[in-house]
């Protein structure tokens, strides 16, 4: 049996779950959101409790049974609590705006950068430096996240660049000239 897989999703009072087959529909009060299982998954709801078996033991059963209850797990507690990633911009003249639906980001390219923002996920730019992702989907969070970071990830030689809040970047020594 999956250590995780075999763990009950205990449902809070404001979110409402509905089985169709191998759909489930995960309600509350912060939206709603979909999935679709795989068939071999055996998902059943008692008393504010989601339970996720498997119908036998192969390999491929094994790895989807923890996964399918983690993202149920995740559906739940985005409808009721929400996701968030923050990052943190540094750098001398590197800074983030919110506009609208995009967001405008100056690197230190001889270019400004502008993301659109999935219609699913919010995002905010406080003091220009630190930027806050959130959103009822784990997953598409953290790819929003992730694909921001990607425009100037930290380097490692003087630290510059955009990088999750509390992340630790390992820094070199650069160059040193010797003496002939």
């Amino acid at each position: 049996m999956s250590r995780i897989g075999k763990n009950p999703i205990l449902i809070p009072e404001e979110v409402k779950v509905s089985l169709d087959g191998s759909a489930v529909k995960v309600s509350g009060p912060n939206g709603s959101l979909e999935f679709n299982c795989r068939k071999e998954m055996i998902i059943s709801q008692n008393d504010g409790v989601i339970l996720v078996k498997r119908d036998s033991d192969n390999r491929e059963q094994k790895s989807l049974h923890g996964t399918t209850r983690q993202i149920i797990n995740n559906m739940v507690i985005g409808v009721s609590k929400g996701f968030s990633k923050e990052l943190e911009i540094i750098g001398v003249g590197y800074q983030a705006q919110a506009k609208g639906s995009r967001l405008h980001l100056q690197l230190g390219f001889s270019h400004d950068i502008y993301f659109d923002i999935p219609d699913d996920v919010k995002v905010s730019a406080n003091n220009r430096t630190e930027i806050k992702v959130e959103g009822i989907d784990k997953q598409l969070v953290g790819a929003v996240a992730a694909k921001i970071r990607s425009f100037r990830p930290p380097e490692p030689y003087k630290g510059k660049g955009i990088r999750y809040k509390g992340e630790y970047v390992i820094s070199k020594q650069g160059k040193t000239v010797g003496a002939k």
